[in-house]
């Protein structure tokens, strides 16, 4: 297999009949779809220039052009959803749900734009593109976070992106909100997972409140400045919320899934200038990583086979 062939055949099956499509005669020649996707991948798997994309992928101004458009678009997200709801038919989401963040340096090629650094993201509609271009400075200087909602296997269900000084906890309501899985077939879509794993990052009470209300077990662990002042106050200060020690050692799945994503070395050091950008490569990471998960996983008679599950009764 070449060098340059990013994707397995089975991988392309599965997504193919998701992306653009020359409909009409007129116009430019229509670019291979799967050579674009794949020289999208090549450019941030090895973290290089847009003009440094080898000619086998095609023009470098299509592939960039390319991503750009689907991270606006939403074709990106609603690839991934697509994929989501075959494993969700298939049986293959870990619905016990781990939430965390990861720092991602911004290169100096990416942080030449004029930000507002106060405005903040835009996490309800992240394909708009945010004022501060989801640049802020942190210890580590101009950063980004990639946010992550995963299932129990560390595979990433919702993706966001904010600046880097961002608290996680205010984004967890967002994230939650973003997850959404439609049923195959029809049906309510799958928007409440069985439990929550999360550092005490996300210990506060209105988290805590909305996943009881919601009927999601929460483990969390409390920090020990909420813990001293519930001793404080006494028995105002309530009872102990319930914390699973043995269910928490499972969070670490979401620290390895980190370390697959940012195996793309232009995610692990962000390059892009726009946050809707680079945001879409980050949802493009999840997409590799669920195709190679539905493509290596043997398709079941009683279910019929995952391309078939893929495209059936769902409107892209």
């Amino acid at each position: 297999m070449s060098r340059f062939q990013l994707l397995s055949d089975d991988q392309w099956t599965l997504i193919e009949d998701l992306l653009p499509t020359r409909t009409g005669k007129r116009g430019r020649p229509f670019q291979d779809a799967r050579s674009m996707v794949e020289g999208i991948i090549y450019r941030y798997r090895c973290g290089i220039a847009w003009r440094d994309v080898p000619e086998a992928f095609g023009p470098w101004q299509s592939i960039w052009t390319w991503h750009r458009r689907m991270s606006a678009d939403g074709t990106w997200d609603e690839v991934l959803t697509r994929l989501l709801s075959a494993a969700h038919a298939a049986g293959v989401i870990d619905w016990s749900v781990s939430v965390d963040s990861t720092i991602a340096r911004a290169h100096q090629h990416g942080t030449n734009l004029t930000r507002d650094t106060g405005a903040g993201s835009n996490y309800t509609n992240p394909r708009i593109e945010p004022p501060d271009h989801g640049i802020g400075r942190s210890r580590g200087g101009l950063t980004s976070k990639i946010h992550h909602l995963v299932d129990g296997r560390g595979r990433p269900l919702v993706v966001l992106v904010s600046a880097g000084q961002a608290n996680d906890a205010p984004v967890f309501e967002h994230l939650l909100a973003h997850l959404r899985v439609p049923r195959l077939g029809g049906g309510k879509a799958r928007t409440r997972p069985d439990r929550v794993r999360g550092d005490k990052a996300y210990s506060s009470r209105a988290i805590r409140t909305e996943l009881r209300r919601r009927g999601i077990i929460a483990v969390i662990p409390q920090p020990s400045d909420q813990i001293a002042h519930r001793k404080r106050r006494g028995e105002r200060g309530g009872r102990r919320p319930a914390f699973d020690a043995a269910d928490y050692k499972g969070r670490n799945v979401i620290e390895r899934g980190f370390n697959t994503t940012k195996q793309w070395r232009g995610l692990a050091t962000r390059y892009d200038k726009l946050a809707v950008v680079y945001r879409g490569a980050a949802v493009l990471r999840a997409i590799t990583i669920w195709t190679a998960q539905l493509s290596d996983t043997p398709s079941r008679s009683t279910r019929g086979g995952f391309r078939r599950v893929l495209h059936r009764s769902l409107p892209c």
